[in-house]
């Protein structure tokens, strides 16, 4: 099998072409896949017609597949934990009322997937099955330059520190921690600064949507440090936007990136297939 791997922008992003989903992977195609993805940080395979175990196989030949947890406080959204499948979609089942998936509809600010485990989930591979007539692109920031924006003081300043990751199922909200009880949600302390296990890269660690507390420093300063790396890891030099096409398979580095959605008309159905890969293991 030859594959084609064709950048997308300056920040991050390729097509891999010339490969069918369907079909099981050799060994060179995946090296040749990973070698495109920790290079790009966000591969697009466009035109596929896949089932969810062909979604699973695909997922398999990169790693095992991530364990997906409910929020100790209930606030986990709809969708089956019985499948490691979530359903990203503003459906709503005709007999329950009741959404058949999560994260429904509208904008959702950037943020990492699973930033608030231990042991973060190092990929997220999403699968495009119904899409609105216009909107809800998905934006990819690349973190190994928005690190590299950092200013010089403000690395020495924030190196070897943690930031608190939290999450409440929100889409376009902080949470507010100074006046809110976070201990049944879903967090945990990463490093500010990872490295990137495989490629061995710096990148930043933090989002807008997720990133709540850095350690040792007071509110205020808590907040206009955040508020500053937020501008820094969503300036749009370092920012990829994916338009969907049905049949679309998206895989994006966890590690080395921050993605969000656009909004688009609530009235229209959206449903997307998502899957993620196990983390190396706690983030340094």
């Amino acid at each position: 099998m030859s594959i084609t791997v064709t950048p997308l922008s300056a920040a991050c992003g390729a097509e891999i072409s010339g490969i069918d989903l369907r079909e099981p992977l050799d060994a060179s195609t995946v090296k040749e896949i990973e070698d495109a993805f920790h290079e790009h940080v966000v591969v697009v395979f466009r035109g596929q017609d896949i089932t969810e175990e062909e979604q699973m196989a695909f997922a398999n030949a990169f790693g095992g597949l991530g364990e997906r947890r409910r929020s100790p406080n209930g606030n986990t959204p709809g969708g089956s934990y019985d499948t490691p499948f979530m359903f990203v979609t503003n459906i709503i089942d005709e007999k329950t009322g009741e959404p058949i998936g999560a994260f429904g509809d509208g904008e959702m600010w950037f943020h990492h997937d699973t930033s608030y485990y231990e042991k973060p989930h190092k990929a997220t591979l999403l699968y495009s099955i119904t899409l609105p007539n216009s909107g809800g692109n998905t934006c990819f920031a690349n973190m190994y330059k928005a690190y590299e924006n950092v200013p010089a003081d403000l690395k020495a300043k924030l190196e070897g520190r943690k930031v608190l990751q939290l999450h409440d199922y929100k889409r376009r909200e902080r949470i507010d921690i100074y006046n809110s009880d976070i201990s049944g949600m879903l967090q945990y302390e990463q490093p500010i600064f990872v490295t990137h296990p495989v490629t061995r890269r710096k990148a930043l660690y933090i989002s807008r949507l997720m990133s709540a507390k850095i350690e040792g420093l007071a509110p205020d300063e808590n907040e206009a440090i955040l508020n500053q790396l937020f501008d820094i890891s969503e300036d749009p030099s370092v920012v990829f936007e994916h338009v969907w096409k049905k049949g679309d398979m998206v895989m994006w580095d966890n590690y080395a990136s921050i993605h969000m959605r656009r909004d688009f008309p609530r009235d229209q159905p959206r449903l997307m297939r998502r899957l993620t890969l196990g983390g190396y293991g706690a983030l340094n």
